[in-house]
């Protein structure tokens, strides 16, 4: 009888699974028919549909005019999204998309995917907190994830920056079960977007070192360079090709560094600011750095969540959508919020939560720009990862030496 009823149980569960994903996925189609958009996905949908049926290098200005047509066919107006900017191994991820030939049916299977990506992302981040929360609080959390301006906007876009946040968080719990090869595979396929991340690889290169984990070491190395080999057998110079797009990508693309930014809203001493935030950021990166050499794993967690913040904001050229990589800081500070303070912690936990995903939306669409069309504000580059530092420098200690509180030590003397 009971058997009965578990198969009953999980034969309804999958029923109720499979229509959910049915769901999502016709509400992806019926978005992407009524908003055109996706551009980040379109030119790596294009780039890498033309290169595997026409043999046409993603890169090459041929390649280049197609993405343009197509957008303009989409309706999409994105002058960053003509270009494929990828690194050329990246297709083993956009070729299953790019054999599909309806443009909308590809991105709402691409928009499901990055959707369930948020919800591993935000799933695996709790584990390496090994945290714990109420069931309505994790809810809450893996809802916030798809929803909050950072999340929804990769997916609506289809940046690959979902992607590469969802590999870096299975490095790092791969690292946290001591799973090394595994973590250097992970860390190796989130190369896909370089910039974001150039400061995250060398300092887990740096740990690893002090920790004489050389499988991870080997098996980074060997997988990138395997990749990279293989895919210079289709397109012998594609590393210099792919630069070379990089280059050609216009100027707005860079928006995202702060003294261009701070350039543009004080132009006197703006290049200067933006430089003392530079030179301060590493500063602080290099003390961390020294820091975590050869510290346990929940430290190296607090210093990589650093690490991730502070590539946003230290003058690496990014975009916003590269944002949704901070998932595992937020997640480790609301830990630690809830870990300090029990139940209360958890109504501040909401409380952040509700700031963030209300704030960050307000922001965004009481400071849109006009230029021929809607365009975000460069003042979206600043609030989460300001407020991401600033908490982590609050509970640092916390993190990495909790203290014992006054509380605490008095019943401890009286006791």
């Amino acid at each position: 009888m009971e058997n009965r009823r578990s198969v009953l149980l999980v034969t309804i569960l999958s029923l109720l699974v499979v229509m959910a994903v049915l769901g999502i996925l016709w509400a992806n189609f019926r978005f992407a028919l009524n908003n055109p958009g996706g551009g980040n996905f379109l030119s790596a949908w294009v780039g890498t549909r033309y290169f595997l049926l026409n043999e046409w290098s993603p890169y090459s200005d041929q390649t280049s005019q197609m993405i343009k047509t197509v957008a303009e066919g989409s309706n999409v107006v994105n002058e960053d999204s003509m270009f494929f900017v990828y690194p050329f191994y990246s297709i083993l991820l956009f070729a299953p998309f790019s054999l599909i030939g309806n443009y909308e049916i590809a991105r709402s299977l691409w928009m499901m995917g990055l959707q369930l990506a948020l919800l591993s992302i935000t799933g695996y981040s709790l584990s390496l907190t090994k945290w714990k929360p109420q069931i309505w609080l994790v809810a809450i959390f893996l809802l916030f994830s798809l929803f909050w301006f950072h999340g929804l906007g990769p997916t609506i876009s289809g940046d690959a920056s979902i992607l590469v946040t969802l590999f870096l968080t299975f490095a790092l719990v791969s690292i946290q079960r001591e799973n090394d090869i595994a973590a250097g595979i992970w860390f190796a396929l989130s190369t896909i977007k370089p910039q974001m991340v150039a400061l995250i690889i060398p300092l887990a290169v740096l740990w690893t070192i002090s920790r004489k984990r050389w499988r991870l070491l080997t098996s980074f190395f060997s997988v990138t360079l395997i990749l990279t080999t293989i895919f210079s057998f289709l397109i012998p110079n594609w590393i210099f090709q792919n630069l070379y797009q990089i280059l050609a990508l216009p100027a707005n693309s860079a928006i995202g560094i702060p003294r261009e930014i701070f350039s543009k809203w004080i132009p006197g001493i703006g290049n200067q600011l933006g430089w003392l935030l530079t030179i301060s950021l590493a500063l602080i990166l290099i003390v961390e750095w020294r820091a975590v050499i050869n510290k346990e794993f929940y430290w190296f967690f607090w210093t990589s969540s650093l690490t991730l913040v502070v590539t946003n904001l230290v003058g690496i050229p990014t975009a916003t959508d590269n944002y949704v990589v901070m998932i595992p800081a937020l997640v480790l500070l609301v830990s630690l919020m809830n870990k300090r303070w029990g139940r209360r912690g958890s109504w501040l936990i909401l409380l952040n939560l509700i700031i963030l995903l209300v704030g960050l939306w307000i922001i965004f669409l009481s400071s849109l720009e006009y230029h021929g069309q809607l365009l975000q504000s460069s003042i979206m580059f600043f609030p989460l990862p300001v407020y991401l530092l600033i908490m982590l420098y609050w509970l640092r200690w916390w993190a990495i030496k909790p203290p014992r509180v006054l509380v605490d030590q008095i019943r401890t003397f009286i006791g």
